[in-house]
Parts: C-alpha cells; structure tokens; sequence
C-alpha cells in the first residue's frame, strides 16, 4: 500500500509540474496582451504559480527527508541486527520462490 501511495505522489507531482510548464507557457503566449483584466488575471496566476512550485519543492523535500530516514533506519537495523536480517531476507526469497514455482 505504500508503494501505491508513493507512485501516486510521483504521478501527482509529474502531473502538478506539466500544469505548471502549461501555465507558464500561457502567460508567455498572452504577454502581448495589456487588458486591464489581462494583466490582473497574469499577476494573480504568476502567483498562483510560484506558489505552487514552492509547495512542490517542500513535498519533494520531505518526501526525500523521509526515504533518507527509512534507508538510516533500515542501516541501523541491519547493523544492530545482522543475522536478522539475514533472516529476513531468506524467508523472503524463499516465499518469492515458492510464488513464482507455482505459476
């Protein structure tokens, strides 16, 4: 479920950042254009914009401050516990095989 979780962020973040090339390639393609409501309509947009890519970067911060935690907290343990983990990792692959002999 996690993974699911994790490829759903990616997809929204891919998808945030072709909205946001989108828009910005609007304003470009309307710079022309000095309409009172014109320019109101740029400003609040241009806003809208950096404000959204500032949330974006954070998310990707934390989403990279997060998987440097597991993988320091998956380190550890491994460390702390090598046999097991060692343990673990045959009983996975031993379950991966029966799984895939089975097909």
């Amino acid at each position: 479920m996690n993974t699911n979780t994790d490829m759903s962020r990616e997809k929204l973040g891919s998808d945030l950042r072709i909205v946001i090339a989108d828009a910005e390639e609007l304003l470009r393609a309307t710079a022309g254009q000095m309409g009172e409501k014109a320019v109101v309509a740029r400003e609040r947009i241009q806003e809208s914009l950096r404000i959204a890519k500032d949330k974006l970067a954070r998310a990707e911060e934390v989403m990279v401050d997060r998987t440097k935690a597991a993988a320091r907290a998956t380190d550890d343990y491994v460390h702390d516990h090598p046999w097991g983990a060692v343990g673990i990792a045959g009983a996975v692959g031993l379950v991966i095989g029966m799984l895939i002999s089975r097909r």
